[in-house]
C-alpha cells in the first residue's frame, strides 16, 4: 500500500513538475500545424500568382511542408526535455543513410527543379536530347517523357536531361528550310533557277521575309547543285521539306531537266 502511495506521488509530482510544459507542447504542435497549414496556402498561391510551373509548384510545396514540419517537431521534442544533440545525431545518420541510397533519385530531381526553373524547354516542344527526338508531354520531378513520332513513349532521366546538350526545334517561331537539288551539266542552269524561284514564290507557306535564297553552290563531280534555303513557322517545316522535293521532281521532269545521279564510265581495252 505504501508503494503505491509512492508511486502515485511521484506520478503527481512529475505531472505537476512536466504538465504544465506539455501542455504548452501540445498547444504548440497544434497551433504549428494549424500555422504552417496556412503558410504553406499562402505561399501556394503566391507561386501561383508568380505563373511557376505546376510540376515545380508542387514539389515546392511538399518540400517546404515537410521541412517547416521537421523543424515544428523538433522545437516540440526539446519543450519537452528531449535531448537535441543525440535526435539531430540520429535524424543527420538516418538522412545520410537515405540520401546515399537514393542518390540517383536525389540527382534526378535536382535536374527536375533545375528544369523547371530555367525552362530550357517546355510541354509541347519538339526537342532532340539524349539521342531521341519527340514531343515534350510532360516534365516530372524525376524524368521527363517524350513521344516519338512515330508515337514512342521516350522517358528520360532529369539528371542526364538537366546535363546533357538539349536541341529545342520549337523554341522560336521560325526556321529556315535549307534542300539541295542537283541537276546535269547540259541542263538549262536558267531555267532551273527559273523553275525554283517560281515554286517558292507561289508556296503558299514559305515566308518572303526574311527573302529566299537560291543559289548555286557547288560543281560536283557528275552534277551541278543549288541550295534553296527558305524560311518558314516553325509548324510547317516538314510540310514544306517534303512538299518541295515532290514538286521540285514533278516540275524537273516536265522540263526534261535531269536529276543525276553517281555514275562511272568502265572503259576496256583489248590487247593482242
Amino acid at each position: 500500500m505504501n508503494d503505491m502511495s509512492t508511486w502515485t506521488s511521484k506520478i503527481i509530482d512529475v505531472f505537476i513538475e512536466k504538465g504544465p510544459m506539455l501542455i504548452l507542447a501540445l498547444l504548440t504542435l497544434i497551433f504549428g500545424l494549424w500555422f504552417i497549414k496556412i503558410l504553406v496556402h499562402i505561399i501556394d498561391k503566391s507561386m501561383e500568382h508568380g505563373k511557376l510551373d505546376i510540376s515545380l509548384r508542387k514539389f515546392l510545396k511538399s518540400f517546404v511542408s515537410l521541412l517547416l514540419k521537421v523543424l515544428l517537431a523538433i522545437t516540440v521534442a526539446s519543450m519537452i526535455g528531449i535531448k537535441m544533440t543525440s535526435f539531430i545525431a540520429v535524424l543527420g545518420a538516418a538522412g545520410l543513410a537515405v540520401g546515399l541510397a537514393l542518390q540517383g533519385s536525389l540527382s534526378n530531381l535536382a535536374g527536375g527543379v533545375l528544369i523547371l526553373l530555367f525552362k530550357p524547354f517546355h510541354v509541347g516542344d519538339v526537342i532532340e536530347a539524349q539521342g531521341f527526338t519527340g514531343k515534350v508531354t510532360a516534365i516530372q520531378v524525376f524524368h521527363t517523357i517524350l513521344n516519338s513520332f512515330d508515337n514512342k513513349r521516350i522517358i528520360i532521366p532529369n539528371a542526364n536531361l538537366s546535363n546533357g546538350n538539349i536541341v529545342n526545334y520549337s523554341a522560336e517561331a521560325l526556321r529556315r528550310v535549307d534542300m539541295t537539288f542537283s541537276v546535269g551539266y547540259n541542263d538549262d542552269l536558267k531555267k532551273v533557277r527559273e523553275i525554283l524561284e517560281n515554286l517558292v514564290k507561289t508556296h503558299d507557306r514559305i515566308l518572303q521575309e526574311p527573302a529566299p535564297m537560291i543559289v548555286l553552290s557547288k560543281l560536283a563531280n557528275s552534277s551541278i547543285d543549288f541550295v534553296v534555303r527558305v524560311w518558314c513557322n516553325s509548324e510547317d517545316y516538314w510540310d514544306i521539306y517534303h512538299g518541295m522535293l515532290e514538286n521540285v521532281k514533278l516540275e524537273f521532269d516536265k522540263n526534261q531537266i535531269s536529276i543525276p545521279f553517281p555514275q562511272q564510265d568502265i572503259h576496256i581495252y583489248k590487247h593482242e
